[in-house]
């Protein structure tokens, strides 16, 4: 029996967080994807805490163009949100999604707003 789309994102989504952990000092930049909208979240595993979240769903975020154009922005909000906490580097969880179009997109806008990974 083949697998769902879900079933084969979430066993990817495993295989990734065997290696990619969050601490205090570099958390996991954690990314969701719907298909209207994308979120992205600092992610501190040892202590379970989110540290700071952006999504297109945001006020702040001017949610304007294509999804891809959206998620760029999305990614320089996040990045601005982290450095404001306190953190500069993150390492990258792109939660089994391909590193491909939005994700990718917004890895670059957080790339630009100043986050190192």
């Amino acid at each position: 029996m083949a697998l769902s789309k879900t079933d084969r994102r979430q066993r990817l989504r495993f295989r990734i967080r065997k290696t990619v952990s969050g601490t205090e000092q570099r958390p996991r930049l954690a990314v969701f994807r719907s298909n209207k909208e994308i979120y992205a979240q600092l992610i501190d595993d040892v202590s379970g805490k989110t540290i700071t979240a952006a999504s297109s769903r945001d006020k702040d975020v001017k949610a304007t163009g294509n999804k891809v154009e959206i998620a760029k922005i999305v990614g320089k909000a996040v990045a601005e949100k982290a450095i404001k906490a306190g953190v500069d580097t993150v390492s990258f969880d792109r939660g089994g999604y391909l590193y491909h179009g939005r994700v990718k997109s917004l890895a670059e806008g957080a790339r630009e707003g100043g986050l190192k990974f």
